[in-house]
């Protein structure tokens, strides 16, 4: 690391402001004398594209987006771009303002594919579910094609994640499987 980016960055990520594991990432494009920062170790895999992106690592960004640094300002907007499903960071690309320049640098370059995007299924309070979890029902709700009417606070046990579709599980309610929306279910446990 060089003297001017190790005092700029006092040895920490300039993205999480973390002091662990700080390596020099060039924003590309490499033709720039302006685009080396310090990044934590942790975060250069998902910024590479070699890890599936997670998004609670990446909280941090609508602080970093104000960087008085550009390559900063550009790496945030690329990240920001790249987790736009979240309405976090949605919002925080609403109000980020780039400069013509910067921002032409932050176009420049394509986000690296996402390997295998994770889908990741959430209960109506944001807690994350597996195959084979319980859940409870929170509103009573009528199965299609059938006569049966799940009722609220009914415990589903053993559910199995629809794998393409993260609003959904699959359970056994009154004998029957079916198809649940993910938007009234409650973790239990």
């Amino acid at each position: 690391m060089n003297e001017k980016l190790l005092a700029r960055s006092g040895g920490k990520c300039e993205l999480c402001r973390n002091d662990t594991e700080v390596v020099v990432y060039n924003v590309p494009p490499d033709d720039r004398s302006d685009n080396e920062i310090a990044v934590c170790q942790s975060l250069l895999a998902q910024i590479e594209g070699q890890e599936p992106l997670n998004a609670e690592d990446w909280r941090f960004l609508p602080e970093a987006m104000w960087s008085e640094v550009p390559a900063v300002q550009v790496l945030a907007w690329r990240m920001l771009n790249r987790l736009k499903g979240e309405s976090w960071a949605a919002d925080a690309l609403d109000i980020l303002y780039l400069d013509e320049d910067t921002l032409a640098w932050a176009e420049a370059v394509a986000a690296p594919e996402e390997p295998g995007e994770v889908v990741v299924h959430k209960d109506a309070f944001g807690n994350i579910l597996q195959n084979g979890d319980s859940v409870v029902l929170t509103k009573t709700l009528d199965v299609k094609g059938s006569s049966i009417s799940a009722k609220l606070g009914t415990v589903v046990r053993n559910i199995r994640l629809v794998e393409d579709n993260p609003e959904q599980i699959e359970g056994r309610v009154e004998g029957q499987q079916i198809v649940i929306l993910t938007k009234f279910l409650r973790k239990q446990g």
